[in-house]
């Protein structure tokens, strides 16, 4: 086929696909504002079109060149080769692509497809993007951190380097005006192709418990593999079931390994899916019209057309990022997927046909499900964005234009970390050591565990380390990272295989990057993976290195210089230290799991850890002894290593100690003897009703002017009693007026002086109803401000009356207490008229005949 005709076919083609309407719209927004928002849903030929069209390669204009940024290595390479193959050519020509480890682009390449991450490093090595004139980001609504980070740092370009450089952000779904306003460009709308997909709503018959971290319920993904059988019996075509991870894929596939003598094939594609695998369920249908069954997690929602699917099967969840900066822990959990993620599956069963999507949930759930997922930067560990963003000559990321700004949370751990290895300053500038970091393509903790651990135990075990530890190993090679860094290379069975290929790529990388770095002495194999892989987690996370806690056995506890203990399985449980590679904390959990471990001697835990070794004195109240208790400690971290007494501690790191204490357990740590807590409780009752000058003595009060009153290296040698007397406002003389205002004790007619209780909201006056017999104005307190709550009790002391009017009392409630009591009590007085009779504290003699 002649280039006229291969380019006569393409006009052709390209005629036909939806977005071809919106192509003259979308130029002229590039040519007025140099950049659009372009939504254009699922098939319409957004991500293979509009690139070759941009870069002049669908007509005789002039020859342009476009870099087309994906957020996955299989969308990027699927891209590529579904244009080359629209233009009758191989991918490296015309048309190429580069993610990491991997290139096929030369000097005619007028349209490149990357990854993010690796448009993110080249913008790092050369900002003015030389002889690119557009950038497309596509799918941007699926918000990864490396994307809004690239187009921050485009818009900075285009600002500042580059005014004619063309920006298009385009998705199916998205926040269009949200990005229209970041680019301050238009936004430009292409219709889809017309192929109606049915809602099926399959909800479980059983209510199936909700995701938990990473667990899903079985039970759930039993649903699932019998709505996939269902959907095989009562459509036609390809399904595409969506499901949150590796995991979960393989459990579906395991209940799908009878489908009942139907001709049909299983494959799983997932970002660790061998290459071929891929490149086969993109290719076209199984070979004699197999049907296939194609289980996938959301590296099918976008840019990838699974040719022969009709039929879409969705789980309704997804993985998002989540990590606890406290504990220097990161993990993926799942959750409900949202609408817009939804819709993006629903249409893959309409790219080419009408199909039929069935949804693993009810449709009433459907409308609380979020508009759009979690924006990366809201969620995610930000260390590596961080030091993008001091690269770039924003620290802090303060002067980028982004969609959301990062929280202040997390990138104040980032900043922690990456001053720790040295990639900052304390300005938040980054150092030359920071800059080699970055260019390294790897997160700053796994380069610095490459530089420095090059140094320790050579260039080359350092690479393969790091390069197994920047992709999570399967779980064929074992827990063990030592055992894994010696197996990988053989790549033992399928699964680890092509991990290994990918593998053996990084590790040459790397290496290459090390190259110049000597290597510090030859060990045997065996000790050369043990000491590789014990320095390089050491260094990548100092945080994790973890020492057994109590006696040696299978499993075991350790606690982490974070401060977060680790349970660690078999046989790693007698190791006396270990460093975690890889670790999670199931939510809810006390303890984190680990998941990746290798033993380090403490030696290399120390050296790797080193930012975090401290000796300090450790003056901590003991609250059973009531008193302090000091020690020598050197830690690293929260780990103890030794500890010794310490006989004299520093007066002010003892006062401290005790305010602490105070502070965290209050002021029932003194001794309050009767007089100083009836004190309190009188002066408290004076500052709630008057005011000043009656000081306030509730515990944040005193503990706010603790201060000036904690004295002494004992709490309960504290005087108390002295302490709220030199409160009183003595200056004034209203100090005087004390025992006025607020009597302790008040005479009441028969002569006894009855104990005031001010314990409550009120004072209470607890009495003996005979002893009250003649009174009847009831005592007012605080300068007449607060009548006594008297509370008349019975001869024998319980309660018969209360009441704040004693008249009253006398007048309307006497008569029917006296009806019920005098029965009871004979020997009690109980006169007609309490008003008249004589007050008295005792009984009538008893009368002996």
């Amino acid at each position: 086929m002649t280039t006229e005709t291969r380019t006569a076919r393409l006009r052709e083609q390209a005629r036909d696909l939806p977005v071809a309407q919106a192509l003259p719209t979308l130029r002229e927004a590039l040519a007025e504002a140099r950049g659009a928002v372009l939504c254009a849903p699922p098939g319409s030929g957004k991500t293979t079109l509009v690139p070759l069209a941009l870069a002049g390669l669908l007509d005789d204009g002039p020859a342009r060149r476009v870099v087309v940024a994906e957020p996955r290595r299989i969308a990027a390479r699927a891209a590529a080769r579904r244009m080359a193959w629209l233009l009758g050519e191989g991918v490296g020509g015309r048309v190429g692509y580069t993610v990491r480890g991997e290139r096929r682009a030369g000097p005619d390449t007028r349209v490149e497809v990357v990854t993010t991450g690796v448009l993110l490093q080249r913008l790092q090595r050369d900002q003015e993007l030389r002889g690119v004139d557009t950038v497309m980001l596509d799918e941007c609504h699926e918000r990864h951190l490396d994307a809004d980070t690239t187009a921050a740092f485009l818009l900075d370009v285009r600002a500042t380097l580059r005014p004619e450089l063309e920006l298009v952000a385009a998705s199916a779904t998205t926040d269009a005006q949200g990005w229209a306003g970041l680019l301050d460009a238009p936004v430009v709308a292409a219709e889809g192709l017309s192929h109606p997909v049915d809602v099926v709503w399959a909800p479980p018959a059983a209510p199936v418990a909700p995701p938990h971290g990473m667990r899903v319920d079985p039970a759930l993904l039993s649903h699932v593999a019998a709505v996939v059988r269902r959907a095989l019996r009562e459509r036609s075509g390809d399904v595409l079931c969506f499901l949150p991870g590796v995991g979960e894929i393989g459990r579906v596939a395991a209940a799908l390994d009878d489908l009942d003598g139907l001709d049909v094939d299983v494959l799983q594609v997932h970002g660790r899916a061998r290459a071929e695998t891929q490149d086969a369920v993109l290719a076209g249908p199984g070979a004699g019209g197999r049907r296939r069954v194609v289980l996938a997690t959301a590296v099918a929602e976008s840019s990838l057309t699974v040719p022969g699917v009709r039929v879409v099967v969705d789980a309704g969840l997804a993985r998002e990022p989540r990590t606890d900066h406290a504990r220097g822990l990161s993990a993926l959990t799942t959750v409900r997927a949202s609408q817009a993620a939804a819709r993006q599956r629903a249409g893959r069963a309409g790219r080419e046909a009408p199909g039929t999507v069935y949804r693993c949930w009810a449709q009433a759930e459907d409308a609380r499900r979020p508009r759009f997922p979690q924006p990366e930067i809201a969620v995610a560990d930000l260390t590596a964005f961080a030091l993008q963003a001091a690269c770039w000559g924003e620290p802090g990321g303060h002067g980028l234009a982004l969609l959301d700004p990062p929280p202040g949370g997390a990138m104040a751990a980032a900043g922690d970390v990456l001053r720790a290895v040295g990639a900052v300053d304390p300005a938040g500038r980054a150092t030359p050591r920071g800059t080699a970091m970055a260019r390294l393509g790897l997160h700053p903790r796994l380069a610095r565990a490459l530089l420095d651990g090059a140094r320790l135990v050579g260039p080359r075990a350092a690479a393969d380390a790091v390069a197994l530890l920047s992709e999570e190993p399967p779980r064929e090679l074992g827990r063990d990272l030592a055992d894994a860094l010696r197996a990988v290379p053989r790549g033992r069975t399928a699964g680890p295989a092509d991990y290994a290929a990918r593998w053996r790529r990084e590790a040459e990388r790397l290496r290459r990057a090390v190259a110049d770095l000597p290597e510090p002495g030859a060990s045997g194999a065996a000790g050369a993976a043990d000491d590789a892989a014990a320095t390089v987690v050491a260094l990548a996370y100092p945080e994790r290195v973890a020492r057994r806690q109590g006696p040696a056995g299978a499993g075991g506890s350790y606690l982490m210089a974070s401060g977060t203990r680790v349970e660690v399985d078999a046989p790693h449980g007698g190791a006396p230290w270990l460093a975690v590679a890889v670790a999670d904390r199931p939510a809810g959990a006390a303890s984190a799991r680990a998941r990746l471990v290798t033993p380090v001697d403490e030696d290399t835990a120390r050296h790797a850890a080193a930012a975090l070794y401290r000796e300090e004195d450790d003056v901590t109240f003991d609250a059973q002894r009531s008193t302090v208790t000091a020690r020598r400690v050197t830690r690293l971290g929260a780990i103890e290593l030794s500890t010794r007494p310490l006989s004299r501690p520093e007066p002010e790191r003892l006062r401290h100690a005790l305010l602490g204490a105070l502070r965290t357990e209050g002021l029932g740590l003194l001794r309050w003897p009767e007089p100083a807590r009836a004190l309190r409780l009188r002066l408290a009752f004076l500052h709630r009703e008057l005011g000043s000058p009656w000081p306030d003595v509730g515990d944040d009060a005193l503990l706010a002017d603790a201060d000036t009153w904690l004295t002494g290296e004992r709490l309960d040698t504290v005087d108390t009693l002295a302490l709220l007397r030199s409160l009183l406002p003595w200056a004034g003389g209203e100090a005087a007026r004390l025992d006025d205002l607020a009597p302790e004790r008040i005479e009441v007619p028969s002569g006894s002086r009855i104990r005031v209780d001010y314990s409550g909201e009120r004072p209470v006056l607890a009495v003996k109803l005979q002893e009250l017999f003649g009174w009847t104005d009831t005592p007012r307190l605080a300068g007449g401000r607060v009548p006594l709550l008297v509370h008349l009790l019975s001869p024998a002391g319980r309660p018969a009356a209360v009441t704040a009017d004693l008249a009253s009392f006398w007048a309307e409630g006497y008569h029917a207490v006296r009806a019920e009591l005098r029965g009871r009590y004979p020997r009690h007085p109980w006169p007609e008229d309490p008003t008249t009779a004589q007050a008295t504290r005792r009984a009538k003699p008893r009368h002996r005949g």
